[in-house]
């Protein structure tokens, strides 16, 4: 009865995809705790719940956003994870159907995590899954500057350098680099460089708008 009932509310969502019109659809996607609520709620000025725990989203969130009077919807998506447990694949079924009907996707990355960039590459193996490979319009958007550390080494020390001892800029320098104007850097919860955000998403939001 249960799976009957979800089955029909599956086809709800659909309709109610299918109803949104020609709005852009940009999605905020990202592995678990990167920080994609904070930054719905700072964007949306909605109060979605937001907590530094796995799954604190478990399903999608909708909210329509005006940019400089473009309009257009956003999405909180469930954060992903590495080696999903089947029994929470039902759970993420609304998020990667948002995933694949979404004009344009907004990847979150908490920065300031040790393995932020084995987390980049979970997420992006991800969607290129869930997208069959389609390249989709996407803004790289590294969150939680505020919170980001190194360890300087000392000028004696003659050990190998290890990602701890590289600073915020130099990484900046790397391989992020080669995304040019589709990375940002930012705090959501600071509300650092939120504008710079804003006006990446407008110019793509715009772009796809233009092109319907």
């Amino acid at each position: 009865l249960l799976k009957e009932e979800l089955r029909n509310i599956d086809k709800q969502k659909a309709v109610q995809r299918k109803n949104r019109g020609k709005l852009t659809r940009v999605a905020l996607v990202g592995y678990t705790n990167a920080g994609k609520s904070t930054l719905m709620n700072l964007l949306s000025k909605s109060d979605v719940f937001a907590e530094n725990k796995l799954f604190a989203t478990l399903d999608t969130t909708v909210r329509k956003v005006i940019i400089d009077n473009l309009p257009f919807l956003l999405t909180d998506t469930v954060g992903f994870i590495r080696k999903l447990p089947t029994h929470l694949v039902d759970s993420f079924k609304s998020t990667l159907d948002e995933v694949r009907e979404a004009d344009l996707l907004v990847h979150v990355v908490d920065i300031s995590h040790p393995n932020f960039e084995e987390q980049f590459e979970v997420v992006d193996k991800t969607l290129r899954e869930v997208c069959n490979g389609a390249d989709k319009p996407m803004i790289m958007v590294f969150n939680k500057i505020d919170a980001f550390s190194y360890t300087p080494k000392d000028s004696d020390d003659l050990t190998p350098r290890t990602r701890d001892n590289v600073p915020l800029e130099e990484l900046k320098e790397s391989w992020m680099s080669r995304m040019g104007n589709d990375a940002v850097f930012i705090s959501a919860k600071k509300g650092i460089n939120i504008d710079e955000l804003k006006q990446k998403i407008y110019e793509k939001a715009k772009e796809i708008h233009l092109t319907r």
